[in-house]
C-alpha cells in the first residue's frame, strides 16, 4: 500500500485536515468537508496512545507547546476513541510524536484490526519510528520533515534508493519547500506533501509547483480547493 493507491483519488491533489483527528468535533467537520486524510498527533504516555499535540512536561500535570500551556489533568483523546468516532470509509495520517521506540509496537498491535478496513499512513519526524511499519502489507509509511537539516537527509531514502518499504511520498513543512525542491523530489518519482500550509493563496502556490497533497488547518479553503 502506498499513501497514493486506487482508494485515494488520483486525479487531483490530496487534501489533509491538519491535527483534525485530535479532537472528535473537528474529526466531524473534517469529514463534512470532504478531505482525504484526517491527521491525528499519537504520542505513548503511561502505556497509552493518547492524540493531541501538546507535550507533557514530565510529572508536572501541565501540557506546553512554545509559548503555550494548558491544564494535563483533564481527559486526553484516545486513539481509540478516534477509531471508534470516525466513519468506516475516513482515512488516517497518524504523526507519531516523541522518541518512545515502544509507540510503534504498541500502535502496530491498536491497529491490527482497524487496518483491515481503514486507511492508515503513518509519518514522524523521528523517523526511527517508522521502521516497524516499512513493508507493511496494510498501513503506509512516510517520512516527514521539518528543518533543512532533515531535507538534507532524506535525499537518501527516496525511491530507488536501497531503503525499501516506504511509501514514495515525502512531508515537508511548507516554509522547505521551493520551486526547484519540489520538482527535484518529483524527479526522484517522491510525491510532495507539504504541511502547515497557513493559507489558500500560499496552498494554490504550492500546487503549481507540483506538490501533490496539501496539509492545512482551514477547511474553508480546503473545501474549495477540493472543490476546483
Amino acid at each position: 500500500m502506498t499513501a497514493f493507491d486506487a482508494r485515494l483519488p488520483a486525479t487531483r491533489p490530496l487534501l489533509v485536515a491538519h491535527r483534525a483527528g485530535n479532537d472528535l468535533a473537528h474529526l466531524r467537520r473534517a469529514e463534512a468537508a470532504g478531505v482525504d486524510l484526517v491527521e491525528a498527533d499519537v504520542w505513548l504516555y503511561r502505556r497509552r496512545l493518547e492524540l493531541r499535540h501538546l507535550k507533557t512536561l514530565g510529572p508536572v500535570p501541565v501540557l506546553w507547546d512554545r509559548w503555550f500551556l494548558a491544564p494535563g489533568w483533564g481527559p486526553r483523546l484516545r486513539l481509540v476513541d478516534l477509531l471508534a468516532a470516525a466513519r468506516p470509509e475516513t482515512a488516517l495520517l497518524l504523526d507519531l510524536k516523541g522518541f518512545d521506540p515502544r509507540l510503534s509496537a504498541r500502535l502496530l498491535a491498536a491497529l491490527d484490526e482497524a487496518a483491515a478496513s481503514r486507511h492508515i499512513i503513518v509519518c514522524s519526524r523521528n523517523w526511527r519510528l517508522l521502521a516497524p511499519f516499512a513493508g507493511h502489507p496494510r498501513i503506509g509509511a512516510i517520512r516527514s520533515v521539518g528543518s533543512e537539516r532533515q531535507l538534507q537527509a532524506v535525499w537518501a531514502h527516496l525511491p530507488g534508493s536501497n531503503d525499501e518499504g516506504f511509501s514514495p511520498a515525502v512531508s515537508i513543512h511548507a516554509r522547505l519547500l521551493t520551486p526547484a525542491i519540489v520538482a527535484a523530489l518529483r524527479a526522484r518519482s517522491a510525491a510532495v506533501i507539504a504541511w502547515a500550509v497557513a493559507d489558500e493563496p500560499h496552498a494554490r502556490r504550492l500546487l503549481a509547483w507540483g506538490a501533490a497533497a496539501i496539509n492545512g488547518d482551514d477547511l474553508g479553503w480546503l473545501g474549495r480547493l477540493r472543490g476546483a
